[in-house]
């Protein structure tokens, strides 16, 4: 029994690397697209057509992500604000924007 659940245990924990594994590459991609609408203005439609292709669906997947039509939107709004991943998901970033939000409301 005892095997059965150190196997268990270190089954769910490969899962979990290869997920963090697929976000990472997820957030590659964005980066990309990003680079691509400020260079050639077409980030939000590489983005959208890489999440619909059969690659961005199966990277999506084992991500975690559920692809469908709502996830495309989301990475299409999100690549049209020019904010690259690694400034997004920074502690800063997080803060600004809960400041504008907190000056937004009181206004």
């Amino acid at each position: 029994m005892r095997d059965f659940v150190d196997g268990s245990a270190f089954n769910f924990e490969q899962g979990q690397r290869s997920r963090k594994l697929f976000a990472a590459v997820v957030l590659a991609a964005l980066d990309d697209a990003i680079a691509d609408d400020k260079k050639y203005g077409n980030g939000p439609d590489q983005i959208a057509r890489w999440a619909r292709s059969r690659d961005g669906r199966e990277v999506l997947s084992c991500a975690g992500i559920d692809p469908n039509e709502r996830v495309v939107k989301g990475l299409m709004e999100f690549v049209s604000k020019g904010v690259r991943t690694s400034v997004a998901l920074s502690r800063e970033e997080s803060e600004r924007r809960m400041a504008a939000e907190e000056e937004a409301e009181a206004a």
